[in-house]
């Protein structure tokens, strides 16, 4: 069954004020909410779980509504959304994204008692050169394009995070139409240079279309965010993709596929659209691992509070060694995904190893 995404003026009907209502009524009843979660937290298994999962959930009330109202505050002081789209407010649009990931990074670290664990050079930071805070100015001015594998919807989240706090870029994505159902998806990131493309027929090809377009016209302030495996991993997806691969006659890459455990083959269309657009960006491949088996509530619900690290790897290619001819670049970025496949394998072998010898605790 396919979800169909409502019209844009529902939307703003139904779903837009959704968020305030429900967090008017939240806050009159929060402390029988908490008091609720408390006494049933001593006959659930985990250290106050049941808190802890209503503290995540309020982080992220708050945060839609921290979005909501800043986005309509700067619809009025652009006046009524005459100047939206004029890279002052774009620039101020990007700083409530900013503070947002940070508001659920941070309140996500505490409740999951989540480290991350990063590893890799220094990232080539933003240099934008405007004076708007975007960039701390060592830059080399070239934009990133970051291709990392896809493991959940955590992963997504803490990525761009990344970027933009660690790193002061300003990213571009393209997503899965669906997720402007959440009000905060939908006003926010439709105001910046982002895309929404529907799954189905042709979905393919509209995603090539909006990255190509994306990736044009960036400078040493932006960075192009891509998930080349196109979903989530999963064994079933694995097997999926390689009988692709066998079905196109690609037997190579095939096999080259059958032998990744890890990571599902990337898909080169969308990377080739990209550099094709940008070819003068540098290359950011991502791997990680640690929050692999959070796939969904249920998932989430097990997770919290156990320990949790994330670690992360990035391998930097500076722009003039990024080929231009698209077989070569197909090339580098199944090589870069072989290589994540094998880092996350020995990670995990060498996490096995140290929770075996300290009896399974870590």
């Amino acid at each position: 069954m396919t979800i169909r995404l409502p019209p844009r003026w529902l939307r703003r009907i139904v779903l837009w004020p959704l968020p305030v209502i429900v967090g008017i009524l939240y806050v009159v009843t929060v402390p029988v909410w908490f008091l609720v979660a408390t006494l049933l937290s001593y006959r659930l298994p985990g250290k106050l779980r049941l808190v802890r999962s209503l503290g995540l959930a309020t982080v992220y009330l708050a945060t839609e509504f921290f979005i909501i109202a800043s986005a309509f505050g700067l619809w009025i002081a652009s006046g009524f959304g005459w100047r939206i789209g004029t890279a002052r407010f774009v620039t101020l649009h990007y700083g409530v994204l900013r503070i947002a990931l940070a508001m659920l990074v941070g309140a996500g670290r505490r409740l999951f008692v989540l480290e991350i664990d990063a590893a890799g050079p220094p990232l080539p930071a933003a240099n934008d050169g405007d004076g708007d805070g975007d960039g701390d100015g060592d830059g080399d001015g070239a934009p990133l394009i970051v291709m990392s594998r896809h493991a959940g919807p955590a992963d997504s989240i803490l990525l761009v995070h990344e970027v933009m706090n660690s790193y002061g870029r300003r990213p571009r994505i393209v997503l899965k139409d669906l997720l402007q159902l959440d009000p905060a998806f939908d006003i926010l990131l439709n105001r910046l240079p982002n895309r929404f493309i529907s799954t189905g027929p042709g979905g393919g090809n509209r995603a090539v279309a909006a990255i190509a377009e994306l990736a044009t016209g960036m400078t040493s302030a932006d960075a192009f965010v891509i998930f080349p495996e196109g979903g989530n991993f999963s064994e079933g997806r694995r097997v999926s993709s390689i009988e692709r691969l066998h079905a196109a006659g690609h037997r190579a890459a095939a096999e080259r596929a059958e032998e990744l455990r890890n990571v599902l083959p990337p898909r080169p269309a969308g990377v080739q659209a990209a550099f094709a657009a940008s070819p003068d960006a540098h290359a950011v491949f991502v791997a990680h691992t640690g929050l692999d088996q959070i796939a969904g509530i249920r998932d989430l619900w097990t997770a919290i509070p156990d320990h949790k690290t994330l670690y992360v790897n990035w391998h930097v290619i500076r722009a003039h060694d990024v080929p231009e001819d698209p077989a070569d670049l197909e090339e580098l970025l199944l090589v870069a995904w072989e290589g994540i496949d094998r880092w996350i394998s020995d990670r995990r072998g060498h996490d096995s190893q140290v929770n075996g010898d300290n009896g399974g605790q870590t």
